[in-house]
């Protein structure tokens, strides 16, 4: 990318950060009263039309003044942007809207797409904890009835699941008994996507008479251990996006699209950062180019454990957003992380 001059950065953040307070094009008289810059009219012109040439602005009208394009928006972002911490009112918020469920981690990150998708007035995007990496950290059998038990799997991310299996014979303290020494020596500790139906065929085929009455149980198991693996992905405040006035006679198809969950799955799964922003034509699908993406991915325990993060249009306050979604899976990392040393 093209380095710019000085006044040229000046100039592109001026217009940039004018276009995102106002939704309004910018134009040189203005930009000098704005920016303080002791030139002429003429000179502001002259560089805004060399910004323009190089990509970085457009003038949507004749007689208009400039806004930002995607490359505009983009170099803002990546050189000019002011390096900022959360402010005091997003951190407010986003402590108050996910602290009641620091306990759950599946309800944390529930909570942590809605405060989200209020705070930015965009459409908020999340993944549950899981991933082929989840490890089964402890299985319980609760017994709730002479031939019914409630099944409960707790993973190394947090994630607990609970099933309710009914058996054709008592459940008596041989079969518990049992049922534990499997699960402590071939269960517990494996990579939840190692545990299958397959592999519960074969525990099970190694216990003789007692494989009728435990496969039932192992096949739930399976089925917990495989629903822990899977990520979901969810969104929320899709409507947020209709009252932006950013995306016209294409917010229906943009609702639409944001229905489909492969897309999201892409979406995510070619975030490789850290933290990723992506906008406008950026984008692999066509129905975003209006649009910023930012996810941030949350880690637990060093590992990363899913994304949390944000569609825009992308005329959005960056400096304001990229530090508070960064705050956010921060917070939800180490939330998660306080409630598996509990």
């Amino acid at each position: 990318m093209t380095d710019l001059s000085e006044r040229k950065k000046l100039i592109l953040a001026a217009v940039v950060e004018h276009y995102i307070k106002t939704g309004e094009p910018i134009g040189s008289k203005e930009l000098i009263s704005k920016t303080g810059m002791q030139v002429s009219s003429a000179t502001v012109r002259n560089e805004m039309s060399d910004l323009s040439s190089q990509g970085y602005l457009v003038q949507p009208h004749t007689s208009a003044g400039r806004i930002p394009s995607d490359k505009g928006y983009r170099y803002y972002v990546d050189h000019l942007m002011k390096a900022r911490g959360v402010d005091d009112v997003s951190r407010r918020m986003i402590e108050a809207g996910i602290a009641s469920a620091a306990g759950d981690p599946e309800m944390l990150i529930e909570h942590a797409r809605s405060v989200l998708a209020e705070l930015t007035h965009c459409a908020a995007l999340s993944t549950t904890p899981g991933g082929e990496c989840t490890v089964i950290r402890r299985i319980e059998l609760v017994p709730i009835g002479a031939r019914t038990a409630m099944l409960v799997l707790l993973t190394s991310n947090g994630i607990l699941k609970s099933r309710l299996c009914r058996l054709d014979v008592p459940l008596d303290t041989k079969v518990c008994e049992t049922f534990y020494n499997i699960t402590e020596s071939a269960i517990v500790g494996k990579q939840a996507s190692e545990i299958s139906v397959a592999s519960m065929q074969t525990i099970a085929a190694s216990l003789g008479s007692d494989a009728l009455v435990l496969f039932p149980m192992l096949a739930s198991v399976s089925d917990l251990a495989q629903s822990t693996a899977q990520t979901q992905i969810m969104i929320e405040g899709r409507s947020n996006l209709l009252t932006s006035g950013e995306y016209g006679d294409r917010a229906l198809e943009l609702m639409n699209f944001l229905s489909k969950e492969e897309p999201l799955n892409r979406i995510i799964t070619n975030s490789k950062k850290d933290v990723s922003i992506t906008i406008g034509e950026e984008n692999i699908y066509r129905q975003l180019e209006n649009s910023s993406v930012i996810l941030a991915k949350y880690n637990v325990r060093g590992q990363d454990a899913g994304s949390i993060g944000l569609i825009g249009p992308m005329r959005i306050d960056y400096e304001t957003i990229i530090p508070s979604v960064r705050f956010l899976t921060d917070l939800v990392g180490r939330l998660i992380e306080q409630a598996l040393e509990e």
